[in-house]
């Protein structure tokens, strides 16, 4: 009985994370990586901030899964609107150091390669 459950603890726990990351790609994603796609230097700065996610979720370890970015992108917009961070409104200037849009970018740019 219990892996009854824990399948459908796992499928939940999945559709969660593949909504939230196709809002993340929506909102933060298709914006960004098209400017990425047109300006080498923060193509190069998205692929430094996704070898720090995949540090941080140690997928040398273990594979990459939806469920572990959706989880470190929460975790990264927790920890910012903590520390005062204000998501911005409408479009997005990409030249600017945002730590935290990059990042989550890079989520988005991780997402789209599983």
């Amino acid at each position: 009985m219990n892996s009854l459950f824990s399948g459908a603890a796992a499928r939940a726990a999945l559709q969660s994370a593949i909504a939230c990351l196709d809002e993340l790609h929506a909102s933060v994603g298709v914006e960004g990586l098209a400017a990425a796609a047109a300006n080498p230097g923060l193509m190069a700065i998205v692929d430094q901030h996704a070898a720090g996610v995949r540090d941080s979720l140690s997928s040398d370890v273990r594979p990459m899964t939806p469920v572990l970015l959706a989880a470190y992108a929460e975790g990264v917009r927790d920890a910012a609107f903590t520390h005062g961070w204000q998501p911005p409104v409408g479009s997005f200037d990409w030249s600017e150091n945002d730590w935290v849009m990059r990042r989550l970018l890079a989520v988005c740019s991780l997402a789209s390669q599983l």
